[in-house]
């Protein structure tokens, strides 16, 4: 699975409960653009319509080389595809319990154009606090460690 386009900030925003593996109805322009990494994911949202799942805020830019006879529409609406029983439970979760679904990342598998989708809960505003220190501490403590072994271990 090789990586397109990731959405960091979800991760950072929500807690990732449950993720799965949608496929995408694109156009051949649109195609084209996101093998040249003209693809933004990062104000993307899943919204439920009709019992079917939309990709929306996806930024896909087209290419200058796009033919003449399409009109390229950068945050066109992207049709997701998922199995029937799939979409029955994740629309019982959002309604429910207060879920949101979010688009992780968009990669390719077998060729195609997936979209790996996260049911997520928005975290508050302590929590992502927390999150910052615990990535800061991460960061501080891989510091140190470098330094204390370039150094040959401590001095007292």
């Amino acid at each position: 699975m090789s990586a397109i386009a990731e959405n960091r900030r979800a991760r950072f925003d929500y807690s990732i409960e449950e993720q799965f593996e949608a496929g995408m109805v694109l156009e051949g322009w649109e195609v084209k653009a996101i093998r040249a990494g003209q693809v933004q994911l990062t104000d993307g949202y899943v919204l439920i319509r009709g019992g079917e799942l939309y990709l929306i805020g996806c930024r896909i830019n087209a290419l200058r080389t796009a033919s003449s006879h399409v009109s390229p529409e950068a945050d066109r609406t992207k049709k997701l595809l998922l199995h029937k029983d799939q979409i029955r439970r994740l629309v019982g979760k959002v309604e429910q319990k207060g879920f949101t679904l979010v688009p992780l990342n968009l990669h390719y598998k077998g060729g195609r154009v997936k979209a790996e989708i996260a049911l997520a809960k928005g975290k508050a505003q302590h929590d992502k606090r927390e999150t910052e220190k615990k990535r800061d501490w991460v960061r501080e403590h891989g510091r140190l460690m470098r330094h204390k072994v370039s150094t040959g271990g401590s001095k007292s």
